[in-house]
């Protein structure tokens, strides 16, 4: 009878521990289903504009601002790229409900390249849309390549403590040339051009290479300076000694000497210049899940070696204006 009841009792705890794992799976199931359940509603809402203030509040209005922003280092491979930009400057202008756009700028330069395609097509909009004002209201930061593209604008705005101008163009790189032989190392380099390897940081500086390079940056320099003088005309004043030095300008000073304007914010431009004070934002994402992507990170691999590249600055002899 004892190892009846022994029996019993173990068959008891053994279901009893099935019956366990049973609902730990069950809940487990149940919490990962209603979690899953609770992002694609999150998705939904998110896509719909009703979560995360994200709905457009301008559908029911009759006029407001376009605003599109240009933020950080302008280069053809992030959204401050001349093809994102200026896709996001024509839907502006093409909208019929837009009494105006503005173009906030919060750059410290990079691709002339870049710059000067979206310096163009502000242009270009602007004459075909001549009734809709374009404002340049610059942030932080409107320096160099970033200068370039508010130079499009008619108009120029900033906050009193903004930064401003640094009219030049910068081409930077290392040399390991010595470090090499200290090190051991022979440097074998094979071209079929005699200046194919110009601006190689491994072999020791050509003077004839040298002052090849620097004629290219003063070309682009002369392009840069010919672009801020049609953009600004009468109001800038020339003769400012070291206004095309690479010099940065504070707004109060910028403002004097005919780099900017005047003072003001996106706000301040869309209600008292435009005269609509509600913006639209144009250039976004319009996926719900990518932007959800982009906040998370996923990119965050492509951006660390981008970054990491410019630390080392294995990239740097890329002509930038900044």
């Amino acid at each position: 009878m004892e190892d009846k009841e022994l029996g019993n009792v173990l068959r008891e705890v053994l279901l009893e521990n099935l019956r366990e794992k049973r609902r730990a799976r069950w809940w487990s199931v149940s919490l990962k289903l209603l979690f899953f359940a609770y992002l694609v509603v999150s998705l939904y809402l998110y896509a719909t504009g009703y979560l995360w203030g994200s709905k457009d509040d301008t559908d029911n209005l009759d006029q407001y601002t376009g605003l599109v922003t240009l933020n950080g280092e302008i280069n053809a491979t992030g959204p401050n790229g001349y093809l994102e930009i200026n896709k996001a400057l024509r839907k502006a202008f093409e909208d019929p409900k837009t009494k105006g756009v503005i173009l906030s700028i919060n750059s410290p330069g990079g691709s002339p390249v870049q710059s000067h395609q979206i310096h163009a097509e502000m242009q270009r909009l602007q004459q075909q849309y001549p009734d809709k004002p374009l404002y340049a209201v610059i942030g932080d930061i409107g320096a160099s390549g970033g200068y370039f593209v508010a130079t499009g604008a008619k108009v120029i705005y900033a906050d009193p403590s903004s930064l401003i101008g640094s009219i030049g163009v910068t081409s930077a790189g290392f040399g390991f040339v010595d470090i090499l032989g200290k090190l051991g190392i022979e440097r074998r380099n094979y071209t079929s051009g005699e200046h194919k390897s110009l601006l190689d940081p491994y072999s020791p500086q050509n003077p004839q290479e040298t002052e090849f390079w620097n004629s290219q940056l003063q070309m682009t320099h002369h392009q840069f300076i010919a672009a801020v003088m049609q953009g600004r005309g009468d109001r800038l004043k020339a003769d400012t000694p070291n206004l095309f030095s690479g010099y940065l300008w504070n707004a109060q000073a910028a403002k004097d000497i005919g780099l900017i304007d005047g003072y003001g914010s996106i706000e301040s431009v869309a209600r008292d210049l435009i005269k609509a004070e509600h913006l639209k934002k144009y250039g976004e994402k319009s996926n719900a899940f990518g932007r959800l992507v982009d906040k998370f990170g996923v990119a965050v691999g492509a951006g660390f070696a981008n970054a990491s590249l410019q630390q080392l600055n294995l990239d740097s002899n890329t002509p930038a204006v900044r």
